[in-house]
């Protein structure tokens, strides 16, 4: 009870005052992009921009929204439950969508060439290669969930707003890392075959699911709650993370293309990680 009254009061310090900016940040990256798509169509109407790519983008951003914003956004300081309805929606739902809207392909095709050449290099820089893999996306995305619940963390964090808004960032760039580096569209220089990416998530699903089910028994898990708050958000958790990863998965196949084999160098779309298609 000491736990829950602790959250409320955490909720009601930190659940509103991160909104106005939340809204300027989603409107922000829904202007900025379809600013970019006008750019790209009025430039090249015969290639244009795939509509299914935007839908994805904006689909992703109403998402985030959902979870960030009003009922679900204040709810998720106070009802653990709601806590783990918005951890799903911002690490694992929004952000298959917005990778596969393609961002860094649309922004090379509206870069000047230099300052996309520039974006280029530092896509093929060691850094990026690295935390652009699927090993390195897993821990930071599946691995932290364990340091999160099985830890004071989670309700540390529910006691200090920056670091609630500090974890909610978090779940949205680690999702879109490990979402980008199994199915993302966008250019990925060190990205593994599809069966290896296909074993990458396979282990992401068991994470989920030995932690949902450490949750519902009530192993090692540190979150001051009610015992029901934490078993039903242990099975959204559960049946939820399944479905999303079903879904990446979904996407992973939607997305391959065969390896080419013949010596004929590789199109400017491949250099931008479009497929044939796009």
């Amino acid at each position: 009870m000491d736990g829950m009254e602790h959250m409320r009061h955490g909720g009601t310090g930190g659940g509103l005052p991160g909104t106005v900016p939340a809204v300027l940040v989603l409107l922000a990256a829904a202007v900025g992009y379809l600013l970019a798509v006008r750019r790209v169509r009025r430039h090249n109407p015969a290639r244009g921009w795939p509509h299914p790519r935007s839908g994805s983008f904006l689909a992703g951003l109403v998402l985030t929204a959902v979870a960030l914003l009003p009922p679900l956004g204040p709810a998720a300081h106070t009802d653990f439950r709601a806590h783990m309805a918005q951890h799903m929606l911002v690490g694992m739902y929004a952000p298959p969508m917005l990778v596969l809207g393609a961002p860094v392909t649309l922004l090379l095709r509206v870069l000047p060439p230099v300052r996309a050449r520039r974006l280029t290099a530092v896509l093929h820089s060691r850094p990026a290669r690295v935390a652009a893999h699927p090993a390195v996306a897993l821990l930071l995305s599946t691995g932290t969930l364990g340091l999160l619940y099985f830890t004071p963390l989670y309700d540390t964090a529910m006691g200090r707003p920056a670091w609630h808004w500090l974890m909610v960032g978090h779940f949205l760039a680690a999702g879109c890392l490990f979402a980008h580096a199994v199915a993302g569209p966008d250019p990925a220089p060190a990205r593994p075959g599809v069966r290896t990416r296909l074993v990458y998530l396979g282990v992401a699903v068991a994470v989920h699911a030995l932690i949902a089910q450490a949750m519902y028994g009530g192993f090692l898990i540190d979150i001051h709650a009610p015992v029901d708050q934490v078993r039903q958000a242990a099975e959204i958790m559960y049946y939820g993370g399944d479905i999303a990863e079903l879904l990446l998965a979904a996407a992973l196949v939607a997305t391959w293309r065969p390896e080419r084999r013949t010596g004929a160098p590789a199109s400017c779309g491949r250099l931008v990680g479009e497929s044939p298609s796009g």
